[in-house]
């Protein structure tokens, strides 16, 4: 396996952690979004895309967040699914690496890119890349719409 692109997005300025977005392209062939690239204590890091795990509502089971008060859809007061005094698992993994070491390779090859882009923003007349849905070119106004953390 071998990642065969990778397209970065930098956040907006005034972004606390979160230094950009990628898209990588695996084999020529497959393609993984919405990877954030995160200025964590220990540097930057690179968080696959997860989405927040959700529960049935008792009453008419669409699926709400767990610390969700009310149902979306019926309005019905939810059950706390949240155990006091543990640490619960609010996100899970949309796509992530089997092992550490293409985790590591992922990594490498997602933060030399970001260094580069990074580089290039330096430069006068710099653009940045604005990744869509389907990899096509947004305005800045819908970005900010897009990259809801």
């Amino acid at each position: 396996m071998k990642v065969t692109d990778v397209a970065i997005q930098l956040a907006p300025a005034g972004q606390d952690r979160l230094r950009g977005f990628c898209c990588i392209t695996i084999d020529g062939c497959f393609v993984v979004r919405d990877i954030k690239i995160i200025n964590g204590p220990n540097g930057l890091f690179v968080a696959m895309p997860s989405r927040k795990i959700m529960a049935p509502c008792p009453q008419c089971r669409t699926k709400n967040h767990l610390h969700a008060k009310h149902c979306n859809t019926c309005g019905v007061v939810l059950p706390n699914m949240i155990p006091q005094g543990e640490r619960v698992k609010m996100h899970c993994d949309v796509a992530h690496p089997i092992n550490a070491e293409c985790r590591q390779m992922v990594e490498r090859e997602i933060l030399t890119a970001y260094n580069n882009e990074f580089q290039r923003s330096q430069q006068p007349g710099y653009v940045s890349r604005q990744l869509g849905d389907g990899g096509e070119t947004l305005a800045p106004s819908e970005f900010a719409h897009n990259t809801n953390p």
